[in-house]
């Protein structure tokens, strides 16, 4: 289905003593990698919220393969699994400049309601979106 790719430049910052990045780390490259993902079809997180939906992280996922340490460009591909319902899937790839693997993931956030707090079905607008692109 609909992916998309980001680049990513490994700071300092998000190493450990080994000099590798910090395990933990990675569910944030696969939250910028979702978050443009969205923005690429035309949709925020902000516009999201604004218009009454959370999109909370139900399900992470990590496979990991290699390390990436500092100063390594990363490239994180974010795929949509299928189809949302009150949940929406996405399928990543984390790899380095020379093209190795670092890690696969999968997340699921669920749909929100920010008043109420209950899960809601995805918005007809953002499933209409992603079938006009599919």
């Amino acid at each position: 289905m609909l992916s998309k790719a980001i680049e990513i430049r490994i700071r300092y910052g998000e190493t450990d003593a080994m000099g590798v990045v910090y395990y933990g780390n990675y569910s944030l490259y696969l939250e910028e990698g979702r978050t443009e993902w969205l923005r690429d079809i035309g949709y925020t997180y902000k516009g999201l919220e604004d218009s009454g939906i959370m999109l909370p992280v139900v399900q992470l996922k990590i496979d990991y393969k290699h390390p990436a340490g500092y100063d390594d460009l990363i490239r994180v591909t974010t795929r949509l699994k299928e189809l949302p319902t009150a949940k929406i899937t996405f399928l990543y790839e984390v790899h380095n400049q020379e093209e190795r693997l670092l890690c696969k993931a999968e997340t699921s956030l669920a749909f929100v309601d920010k008043k109420t707090g209950k899960i809601r079905r995805a918005p007809d607008y953002l499933i209409k979106r992603i079938k006009e692109l599919v």
